[in-house]
């Protein structure tokens, strides 16, 4: 399975500070490297902001699903990532 951030969700993921930086990024490995990350994943009902999310604590990673590929499309803090 591979991980790829897009442009924006880059840019949000670099302006969080280094500790949530690398709680965040600590996760999405753990995600990735399981033989079903599904089973850590919740459905987004609203699909404009993608079709799935994984939870990190307070922050949340909106992601697609393409073949052998997580696309991660946004990363940002439980409050603002929906808007």
């Amino acid at each position: 399975m591979k991980l790829v951030f897009s442009k924006s969700a880059f840019r949000q993921f670099g302006k969080l500070d280094r500790a949530t930086q690398k709680r965040i990024h600590e996760k999405l490995r753990f995600y990735v490297f399981q033989e079903n990350p599904f089973e850590f994943a919740e459905p987004i009902s609203d699909s404009r902001f993608g079709d799935w999310r994984f939870r990190i604590g307070e922050y949340r990673a909106l992601f697609d699903f393409k073949e052998d590929t997580i696309i991660i499309l946004k990363i940002g803090h439980r409050r603002d990532v929906y808007k």
